[in-house]
């Protein structure tokens, strides 16, 4: 898909993080955005920050786990601009690490597959009809990670589980897409290769009541600064991408048709390579192996 001036990019979680990356990015293209968060302070000034960068912006607070919030968005975005070309589902919590599975509460899983999931399902059941109706060129992106898409991250197993169904759903989107012969594309993102400065270790901070804890949290990291110190401290190296090159690497992504927005990276084709091979082999998946705790 061709990305043009004038062409209008929604983007959900975008007060911060990925979000805001991409939402800059098209920005800087020429595209109107229109930036969804659940926290108002901050996307108040994201939409500032655009503004003052020249950009012409739309802003409006929706929590994607609710369904008619999406589709008041979808609307408040076509009485605005009349079209959108750009659908980024990016919004998204981790609920962090709680012991086993099992040992997480039901609001912890319920409150992951609101956002994560059906976030995203809520997205294209608002958005893609009409950008299959318009007839115009268009282009779906949906966040999911590494974590769940890649190898399955055991020790963060509600938050794997969740960006897993993603993949799944991207998937299915995309055929469903070349089923109606529609000119609108679909990618699923791993951000990444390697760690992202972004709100999710403080996801908490926006967990709706509906969704509370019944117990305080057992996650030994309450923020992305304690876990790197911890990290530093255990004499382990880390590194971070910046968001800006994930933001570059969706508009290549569709600028190409791509489905599988991937980065370049020799640990993720390994992780690939050897869960697949598990699969085609029909043995038990060693590659779990590492992330096993006692």
């Amino acid at each position: 898909m061709e990305l043009r001036a004038g062409q209008v990019a929604v983007v959900t979680g975008a007060a911060s993080g990925i979000g805001l990356a991409m939402a800059r990015r098209f920005a800087a293209d020429g595209l109107k955005v229109v930036l969804a968060d659940v926290e108002q302070g901050a996307l108040d000034k994201a939409a500032a920050l655009l503004r003052d960068d020249g950009a012409e912006v739309h802003a409006r607070v929706v929590d994607v786990g609710e369904r008619q919030q999406v589709l008041d968005l979808a609307e408040s975005a076509y009485e605005t601009y009349g079209a959108v070309h750009v659908l980024c589902n990016n919004a998204g919590v981790g609920s962090g690490a709680e012991g086993r599975m099992w040992e997480h509460e039901p609001n912890d899983w319920q409150w992951a597959f609101a956002v994560n999931v059906w976030g995203v399902f809520h997205g294209v059941q608002a958005f893609v009809p009409r950008m299959i109706k318009s007839g115009q060129p268009g282009h779906v992106v949906n966040t999911s990670s590494g974590d769940g898409g890649i190898a399955p991250l055991p020790t963060a197993s509600v938050y794997a589980v969740t960006k897993a169904a993603v993949v799944t759903l991207t998937e299915s989107l995309y055929a469903h897409l070349k089923a109606e012969h529609a000119r609108v594309g679909a990618s699923v993102l791993f951000p990444g290769p390697h760690m992202l400065r972004t709100g999710l270790w403080e996801s908490h901070r926006n967990r709706p009541v509906r969704y509370a804890k019944e117990r305080p949290r057992r996650t030994p990291y309450r923020s992305l600064d304690q876990w790197e110190t911890a990290m530093k401290a255990a004499g382990r190296e880390v590194e971070f991408t910046p968001v800006e090159e994930v933001a570059d690497l969706v508009v290549e992504g569709i600028r190409a048709d791509r489905f599988w927005l991937l980065p370049e990276s020799e640990r993720s084709d390994a992780q690939i390579r050897a869960r697949a091979q598990s699969m085609l082999d029909r043995v038990n998946p060693s590659y779990l192996e590492s992330f096993i705790l006692d």
